[in-house]
């Protein structure tokens, strides 16, 4: 049986703050812990069930992203093997082993920089109403799931929990964080979703979109930060049968986003989820990892 982690505790460690889904442990004054633990979160709602094994699944599949494009960007990662970090870590092994990042600390970025290879979610809704997506003009007559021309950089504001992301223009971004930062964001993440995106396609998985995260280090480099290509962060759908004009079958949160929409849910109360959504999710979750790893995730 799969151990399942709502929350962590790990009181020698001194708590930064709880995210949607990972808990976040400042380890000494160069290094973070990132834990990911099982909660799931749709519609910025943090439920009240857990998927068991899920952040051990976003994690091994981090680490395989991270290691595939840091030739693009650097990433943030130390070690994701619990026997190498710092003592005062691994007494928690019980709780923390396979789904815990030790990381470089960096000064965050407040910009959630999303690429969209196809037209869907908030994007095609903005489309039908007024023919844009974060405000950038496109062609007439795109249908839903259609792939873009090019892939599109369209961030967002990084919202509190409780609040929702807001999407953003890109000159928007560069006033936030400076045009040079700005830029060099915007074609960092648009050269990590291209090779990303290849390799997916290879494997059988279109990645329709994907959120990615950045950061500066002290000598003022950018940095990948936080997750990479997760069945959280990304949407990824099966080639096989993929169908323009339509909504598509996913590997992802979008079947949670289903399931919460046929039942009317509020988007904002959280809730108790029934066991099949929640093992279904997980297959999802298993099933995206091993096409795009060749492996089984490890969730001992």
């Amino acid at each position: 049986m799969i151990q399942e982690l709502f929350e962590s505790n790990c009181p020698e460690l001194k708590l930064v703050a709880r995210g949607k889904v990972r808990d976040l442990y400042e380890i000494d004054e160069n290094s973070l812990l990132f834990v990911a633990t099982d909660r799931i979160s749709a519609y910025d709602v943090i439920m009240n069930s857990a998927v068991a094994g899920k952040g051990k699944i976003l994690t091994q599949i981090s680490v395989f992203w991270f290691d595939f494009l840091k030739d693009i960007v650097p990433n943030h990662l130390i070690t994701a093997n619990i026997d190498e970090m710092p003592e005062v870590v691994q007494q928690y092994r019980d709780q923390l082993s396979g789904r815990s990042l030790l990381v470089k600390k960096v000064s965050v970025l407040p910009i959630e920089a999303i690429v969209r290879g196809y037209i869907t979610g908030s994007g095609w809704k903005e489309y039908q109403a007024k023919g844009t997506v974060c405000g950038i003009e496109l062609a007439a007559g795109l249908r839903e799931s259609q792939k873009l021309p090019a892939p599109l950089f369209t961030p967002s504001t990084k919202a509190e929990y409780g609040d929702h992301d807001e999407n953003i223009h890109p000159d928007r971004c560069a006033e936030i964080i400076g045009a040079q930062r700005a830029a060099e964001m915007a074609q960092s993440a648009v050269a990590l979703y291209a090779k990303a995106a290849e390799y997916a396609a290879g494997r059988g998985i279109i990645i329709a979109d994907t959120k990615f995260e950045f950061g500066v280090d002290a000598q003022g480099a950018l940095m990948l930060i936080d997750e990479a290509l997760t069945p959280d962060s990304s949407r990824f759908w099966p080639a096989l049968s993929y169908k323009v004009g339509k909504s598509q079958d996913s590997y992802d949160k979008q079947y949670l986003r289903d399931y919460l929409t046929s039942i009317d849910f509020d988007m904002h109360t959280p809730i108790d989820l029934p066991p099949t959504v929640l093992d279904n999710t997980l297959k999802k979750y298993i099933e995206a990892y091993v096409k795009l790893t060749g492996n089984r995730p490890d969730l001992s």
